[in-house]
C-alpha cells in the first residue's frame, strides 16, 4: 500500500512470496498472508521432518497436532471485511470475512489440509505468542495426549490498520530516511521497532517417537514457563520481576542452572524501556555474572515480526546450536552504558552453545522463555 501519508513508511515485508506447491491457486487467492506463511511454513516443517503426506497417511494421525499461533490474525481479511461493510453493507462481507480473520485458523487449515487431528487451537499473547505456543505444545507432549505437535507463530499485519495502529501506540521507528539502522537494540539512539512479518513453525516431538522413526533431531527443547507483569498494556515492569522470574523458572523447568546457560536470544525490540529491563532481568538472573554470556537481537536483522517473533527466533536459537555460530546484531553503534554483556555487535561470532534461551514478551505484560540444547544422545 501507499505509505507516503503515513508518520512510518518502511517496514521488513516479504517480497515475491510463492506458496507454489503448498496451497492450490484458488484458496491461494482467498487467504490472507497471515495464513498463507502458516500453511507453507508448516508443511516445509513437516517435510524437514521427513513427515510429508505419504508417511503421515500410515501413521496415527489423531497423536500429531497442530498449537500455531498469532498476535493480530487475519488482519487483511478483517480490514477489508470492514470496509466492504462501511461502503457496500453487510450483503457484499464476503464469507471469508469471519473464518479468515480469526487467530485459531492457521492451526485449523493446516489440519484440514494435512490430516491431523490431534490437540489443534491457536494462542494469542501479542509478540510472545509463538513462545507460549512452543511451551504448551511441549507439554501436551509431556502429558501424553500427543506424540508430534507442529507449533509456532504467523502473523501478516504490514498492512494500513496494522502500521497505523503500532504508528498510533508510538511504538514504531520513525527513521525513514535511514531505514535500514532503525531497528538498533540496545544503543542509545534506537527509536522504536520495526515492523515485520513471516511465520516460523518447528516440530516438536517426543524423543521415544522420534528415535522409533528414525528422525533427524536438530535440537532439544529443555524447558520454558510463562508469567505476566500484571503492570500496564504496554510498558514492562522498571524492577523486571516478572521477565526474570520467567527466565528462573524456565530453568527450573528445564532442569538447568543459570551457570550453563552461555546464549540469549533476547526480545530486544528496539524500544526505549524494553530494551534495559530485559537485560536488567537478565544480569538479575545470572547474579551480575554474565561473563559467559552471549545475547543477541535478531529483530535487528528483520524487524519484529509480532506473533510470529518468537517463531523466528526460536529458529535463530537451533541454528545457532546446530552451526555454532550467533548471527550479530547489527547496528551496535552507541550501546547503553547498562549493556555489559557481549551483544555480538555487528559482526557473527563463532560460539559453542551449551543451553540457550529465548525471550519473548508481549503487551499485556505477557512474558514466555523457552530454553533450548544440542541433542545429546
Amino acid at each position: 500500500f501507499d505509505p507516503s501519508n503515513f508518520s512510518v513508511r518502511f517496514a521488513g515485508q516479504i517480497r515475491d512470496f510463492s506458496s507454489q506447491g503448498y496451497i492450490d491457486g484458488k484458496n491461494d487467492r482467498r487467504l490472507d498472508d497471515c495464513w498463507r506463511y502458516c500453511i507453507v511454513s508448516g508443511k516445509r516443517a513437516l517435510d524437514d521432518a521427513n513427515l510429508g503426506p505419504q508417511l503421515l497417511q500410515k501413521m496415527d494421525r489423531t497423536r500429531i497436532g497442530v498449537l500455531i499461533g498469532s498476535g493480530m490474525g487475519g488482519l487483511t481479511a478483517f480490514s477489508a471485511g470492514v470496509e466492504a461493510l462501511l461502503q457496500k453493507g453487510y450483503k457484499k462481507i464476503t464469507p471469508f470475512f469471519i473464518p479468515y480473520s480469526i487467530t485459531n485458523m492457521g492451526s485449523a487449515l493446516l489440519a484440514i489440509d494435512t490430516g491431523l487431528m490431534g490437540p489443534n487451537y491457536s494462542i494469542s499473547t501479542a509478540c510472545a505468542t509463538a513462545n507460549y505456543c512452543f511451551y504448551s505444545a511441549a507439554n501436551h507432549i509431556r502429558r501424553g495426549e500427543a506424540d508430534i505437535m507442529l507449533a509456532g507463530g504467523t502473523e501478516a499485519a504490514i498492512v494500513p490498520t496494522g502500521v497505523g495502529g503500532f504508528i498510533a501506540c508510538r511504538a514504531l521507528s520513525q527513521r525513514n530516511e535511514d531505514p535500514s539502522k532503525a531497528s538498533r537494540p540496545w544503543d542509545k539512539d534506537r527509536d522504536g521497532f520495526v515492523m515485520g512479518e513471516g511465520a516460523g513453525v518447528l516440530v516438536m516431538e517426543s524423543l521415544e517417537s522420534a528415535l522409533k522413526r528414525g528422525a533427524r533431531i536438530i535440537a532439544e527443547y529443555l524447558g520454558g514457563a510463562i508469567t505476566c507483569d500484571a503492570h500496564h498494556m504496554t510498558d514492562p515492569r522498571s524492577d523486571g520481576l516478572g521477565v526474570s522470574s520467567c527466565i528462573t523458572m524456565s530453568l527450573q523447568d528445564a532442569g538447568v542452572s543459570p551457570e550453563e546457560v552461555n546464549y540469549v536470544n533476547a526480545h530486544a525490540t528496539s524500544t526505549l524501556a524494553g530494551d534495559l529491563a530485559e537485560v536488567n532481568a537478565i544480569k538479575k538472573v545470572f547474579n551480575n555474572n554474565t561473563s559467559q554470556l552471549k545475547m543477541n537481537g535478531t529483530k535487528s536483522l528483520i524487524g519484529h515480526g509480532l506473533g510470529a517473533a518468537g517463531g523466528l527466533e526460536a529458529i535463530a536459537t537451533i541454528k545457532a546450536i546446530t552451526t555454532g555460530w550467533l548471527h550479530p546484531t547489527i547496528n551496535q553503534e552507541n550501546l547503553e552504558d547498562d549493556v555489559t554483556i557481549d551483544t555480538v555487535p555487528n559482526v557473527k561470532k563463532q560460539h559453542e552453545v551449551n543451553v540457550g534461551i529465548s525471550n519473548s514478551f508481549g503487551f499485556g505484560g505477557h512474558n514466555s522463555v523457552v530454553v533450548f540444547a544440542p541433542f545429546r544422545p
